[in-house]
């Protein structure tokens, strides 16, 4: 039941990044064809504004064919008034990054949601202290919990960390100790650790774990707006900086997920219940709209390369470099699939 539910998930975001297309599109005029979730042949459409919406047999993905785009023959040109051919280049740009910006503004809905449920955090209650460590040298205790640093209330775990990681000399923490509240001074030590993609970096740090105790954070709705953009903008950091290390050949090709990454993270999502799967889904909708946005021709991010160019030199790109680009785009593409999926598979024989 968690796959079918996965499935469903993936098929929305798809839904969703084609519908900021279609509608872009429609605004300005330009006559859509077929509505497609997934590719291959139709197994299901039905007719509606002039548009066929359709499911396809092979559920990876999604198009819009608007009346003169044509991937498959990318010199293909209408100049018809609906046709996206005839429309400007800087509205054509906007016609393509309705898609990555409907799947930000899901991630977005999706977050805001979340903090209005109250998600979850780490507090600032110590656990284990790293002996002959700043905090041990100040007599830092386990169970301790930090209520300020500096007079600035440290309310999470997180919160806590980076406070320490950009402060500047001796540091005032106020601690609570079962009945009593002390102040004990900190000075934070740079010391070598390991970053998200394991990487060895300097950090300051005063040398404490956490105790693990969580606790419920509570927004209204303009602090749950604010929630959202961080998370959203977190997010796609995050992903951005993933593609970065990966193409930098600090994190392994071998690390790449396809699909079936995708839909078994999401499955496992939607075990853990609704706060997690909109977590994921969330984080998975980032995903295809930072994606989307690569320069590759087979992507949205191409297009967009096409048409800047266009913009900027009032004329279009040839048809033979056109033509060239947009091969060489779907073999990448292709390649980056095929190497998903075989890490995947690899996964799943070694699990």
């Amino acid at each position: 039941m968690s796959w079918i539910v996965a499935l469903l998930i993936l098929s929305l975001l798809i839904f969703f990044h084609e519908l900021g297309h279609y509608s872009a599109a429609r605004y300005f005029g330009v006559f859509v064809e077929v509505f497609s979730i997934g590719f291959g042949k139709a197994m299901g459409h039905f007719r509606m504004w002039g548009t066929q919406w359709q499911i396809a047999a092979i559920p990876l993905g999604g198009y819009v064919k608007m009346k003169g785009q044509d991937d498959t023959d990318p010199a293909a040109r209408s100049q018809d008034n609906d046709s996206y051919n005839a429309k400007k280049p800087h509205q054509r740009i906007v016609i393509l990054l309705a898609g990555p910006a409907a799947n930000f503004a899901l991630a977005f809905v999706l977050f805001f949601a979340i903090a209005l449920g109250g998600p979850q955090t780490l507090a600032p209650v110590i656990g284990e202290i790293v002996p002959d460590s700043p905090a041990a040298l100040a007599g830092l205790q386990s169970q301790d919990r930090i209520k300020s640093i500096n007079g600035t209330a440290v309310e999470t775990w997180k919160a806590m960390s980076a406070m320490i990681e950009h402060s500047e000399g001796t540091l005032a923490f106020e601690v609570e100790r079962g009945a009593f509240v002390e102040i004990v001074h900190v000075t934070p030590a740079i010391r070598e650790t390991q970053n998200l993609f394991r990487e060895t970096i300097q950090r300051k740090m005063i040398g404490i774990a956490s105790a693990g105790v969580a606790i419920t954070q509570e927004f209204g709705p303009i602090g749950a707006l604010g929630y959202a953009c961080t998370e959203t903008w977190e997010a796609s950091k995050l992903i951005f900086l993933s593609l970065q290390k990966l193409l930098t050949g600090v994190v392994p090709a071998k690390e790449l997920g396809g699909v079936v990454s995708i839909v078994q993270i999401t499955a496992d999502a939607s075990n853990s219940g609704w706060m997690a799967l909109f977590f994921f889904t969330a984080l998975i909708s980032v995903n295809l709209g930072v994606l989307n946005l690569l320069p590759i021709p087979a992507l949205d991010g191409g297009h967009i390369m096409f048409n800047l160019y266009e913009l900027l030199t009032r004329r279009a790109p040839s048809e033979a470099i056109l033509i060239k680009l947009t091969v060489a785009g779907w073999v990448l593409l292709l390649g980056l699939m095929s190497l998903g999926l075989y890490n995947d598979i690899n996964r799943i024989l070694g699990s």
